[in-house]
């Protein structure tokens, strides 16, 4: 169960980490596709920020039961849901397309 927690804490930690890095080039920049998404692994803060969340998530998964499900097992599996969604979305639309 501890590798499935690290798992878990790392995919959320990598999806916030990449949200958090991204938005300033969503609200002011004219890039659009792809290349907005790979910029933010390639800058310190994403790095920094999704080091200190995984460490975080997993700290909490460790910890009494209040706080293993406050800050470990909700948002966790939120982030990790809505990620899944949307790499099911951007998969469903790749195969549509590739039909046309």
């Amino acid at each position: 169960m501890s590798y499935f927690r690290g798992v878990l804490s790392g995919f959320a930690a990598i999806l916030i980490a990449e949200f958090v890095c991204i938005w300033p080039f969503l609200r002011g920049s004219k890039a659009t596709g792809l290349a907005v998404l790979l910029v933010a692994p390639l800058s310190l803060r994403f790095w920094i920020v999704g080091m200190l969340l995984f460490g975080l998530f997993f700290a909490a998964s460790r910890g009494s039961t209040i706080l293993r499900v406050l800050f470990f097992w909700i948002p966790t599996l939120a982030v990790s849901a809505l990620g899944f969604a949307f790499l099911g979305l951007l998969t469903y639309v790749l195969a549509i397309s590739r039909h046309h």
